[in-house]
């Protein structure tokens, strides 16, 4: 399959399965909001989280997307790169987080500096994605 035709038919979905990888070598799979920026995919995620510290210690993650009506996935495998955790509502990590929210909602939050502070408060960040390879089928 190719990786550009995958990413156009990745653009008309935003939600996916992020696959990344535990410290014993299991895969652990985390249901996900994407958007796409250029050539990779953005994904906000909490620093928290374990799939987060499973990212810091081994930056190879699978995407995979489906549209279970059509029998069409793709399953896109490569790296991420994770941005400093938002510290401050005006940080340039914050944002980026807002550029997300608009990609991913397709509309402005009603009250950006609410929006701003819960960044903060929930100590996101972003993990941007760069795929390297891809399987699956699209049927149209």
């Amino acid at each position: 399959m190719d990786i550009d035709q995958a990413r156009h038919w990745a653009t008309g979905r935003r939600n996916g399965v992020l696959v990344t990888i535990r410290e014993d070598g299991r895969p652990q799979s985390s249901d996900i909001a994407y958007a796409i920026d250029g050539d990779d995919f953005l994904i906000s995620v909490t620093n928290t989280r374990a799939k987060t510290a499973n990212m810091r210690r081994d930056n190879r993650v699978v995407l995979h997307l489906s549209e279970p009506s059509a029998w069409s996935y793709v399953s896109f495998d490569g790296t991420v790169e994770l941005t400093p955790v938002t510290e401050d509502p005006q940080d340039p990590t914050a944002d980026q987080l807002v550029a997300y929210y608009r990609a991913v909602s397709g509309a402005e939050h009603p009250d950006w500096s609410e929006y701003r502070a819960a960044m903060v408060a929930d100590r996101r960040l972003l993990a941007r994605f760069t795929p390297q390879s891809v399987v699956g089928q699209i049927n149209t």
